[in-house]
């Protein structure tokens, strides 16, 4: 396993195309804001499921740090699953699975905790979008607001979430925010 690529957000980006890496700080989480998150949300034998996994930076990162736990990402871009799955296997990690869906398309009750970096944002910033492979629209983030809002709200006591510059209005009121880091915009929730 070559460990160097979790020592800096540079050394990780390098094994994307270099289109991917000038969008690094834009899109991706941050290696530190990945290890804060992971040590929360990586409970052994837990499922951990990233909400717009985009290249697989933040499953990566936490399943290298914490092999106890499974890593899920969902994207709906398949070139993003693509690469995130050439890391998985240059990096030998295991415990990590990408899935190439819309959130709509799949099970939350098959997750225990869950990860996510604002990645609706950019159907209201069309300045910043990653690319033009998916529709998006004002419409749509707020679709997928509300969608991600009530499965929250219908996850068990005890599920973990953490948030990356995220509105606290997109957060169920069931959830108890522990602990914040990185000027606030790192936060971590515990369901009641």
């Amino acid at each position: 396993m070559n460990s160097s690529i979790f020592h800096s957000d540079r050394s990780f980006d390098w094994l994307y195309p270099e289109h991917f890496q000038l969008i690094s700080k834009k899109h991706w989480t941050p290696i530190k804001i990945a290890r804060k998150a992971s040590k929360f949300l990586a409970l052994p034998s837990s499922k951990v499921l990233d909400i717009g996994s985009g290249i697989g930076k933040f499953c990566l990162t936490g399943a290298y740090h914490y092999p106890l736990t499974s890593f899920y990402g969902i994207e709906q871009r398949h070139e993003l699953v693509h690469f995130a799955d050439e890391v998985k296997t240059y990096a030998q990690i295991n415990n990590v699975s990408f899935i190439h869906a819309n959130i709509t398309q799949i099970n939350f009750d098959n997750f225990d905790h869950f990860y996510f970096y604002n990645s609706f944002w950019e159907n209201v910033d069309q300045s910043n979008k990653i690319d033009d492979t998916i529709e998006t629209s004002y419409n749509l983030y707020s679709y997928y607001t509300q969608y991600l809002f009530n499965i929250l709200y219908t996850r068990p006591a005890g599920t973990r979430l953490v948030t990356f510059q995220g509105s606290v209005e997109e957060i169920p009121s069931s959830y108890k925010l522990v602990e914040t880091s990185d000027n606030n915009l790192l936060r971590m929730w515990i369901k009641e």
